[in-house]
């Protein structure tokens, strides 16, 4: 099985994160024509130059996807250079693990907008191109979280698990029209996202060697699987939500 993305055009958001890095640096490799975008001008420099010096190429966005006219311009921008979107990988978010009652109303906003507003925004803009263009796909990030209550994450877990709602509902209503979507749950992929388990006892190692693997994901496994679902190859594959956790799903936890 070969997939290959050569005049295929791929945008990925929060490209400056260690998944969106990895998954840029793989469609690109596949031969896809990415356009990346980041809120954060160095992080998404350095995925374009490692990009750059795998041989490949990258168009950079800086943006705001929170932000409904920047999520436009990431489109509309894929749609000059390009003449369309084949692939929107929603992959910006973020949390901060935080108890429920101590969450204000302005984390309370960044979380919901940063972790569902933002894949609303772009999934929206994406859509109506795609299906002028005859069908695309859309994936999305989203988290255990948005299945399974963690704790400290209510809100960030409610806003992925919406997200989850969306890409089903978009799988639904768009299928007819070729446009596939689905939605890719890592539960612990060694990202910066973790580190706040350095704090924790047993610290990243101790959660690590808890996990049914005896590690953590990385950033690699997940692209990996973001390139299938996109491609050809899984082209039935429409409204999952695919766990890529290395078991912790399948993992019953009995408090001791």
């Amino acid at each position: 099985m070969k997939i290959d993305y050569t005049g295929k055009s791929v945008i990925i958001t929060g490209a400056g994160g260690s998944i969106g890095r990895a998954s840029s640096l793989l469609f690109a490799r596949l031969g896809a024509s990415v356009i990346a975008s980041d809120i954060n001008e160095e992080r998404l420099q350095e995925t374009v130059n490692q990009i750059a010096d795998a041989g490949g190429s990258a168009l950079s966005i800086v943006a705001d996807v929170t932000d409904p006219d920047e999520a436009a311009g990431i489109v509309k921008v894929a749609c000059n250079k390009f003449g369309g979107i084949d692939v929107l990988f929603n992959n910006a978010g973020g949390s901060f693990p935080t108890p429920m009652e101590a969450i204000s109303k302005a984390e309370f906003q960044r979380l919901r907008s940063l972790n569902f507003d933002a894949v609303y925004h772009a999934s929206m803009e994406a859509l109506p191109v795609m299906v002028a263009k005859g069908g695309g796909v859309i994936l999305s990030t989203t988290s255990g979280a948005g299945t399974g209550a963690v704790n400290g994450l209510a809100v960030y877990g409610a806003a992925k698990a919406g997200v989850n709602s969306l890409m089903r509902s978009i799988a639904i209503e768009y299928g007819r029209k070729g446009i596939r979507a689905n939605a890719i749950a890592p539960s612990a992929a060694s990202t910066g996202m973790i580190q706040w388990l350095e704090s924790t006892p047993g610290g990243v190692k101790g959660f690590a060697e808890a996990q049914p693997m005896g590690r953590l994901g990385t950033p690699e496994d997940i692209a990996s699987v973001v390139a299938f679902l996109a491609s050809e190859h899984a082209g039935f594959v429409n409204g999952v939500v695919l766990p890529v956790d290395g078991g912790v799903e399948a993992m019953l936890a009995v408090p001791g």
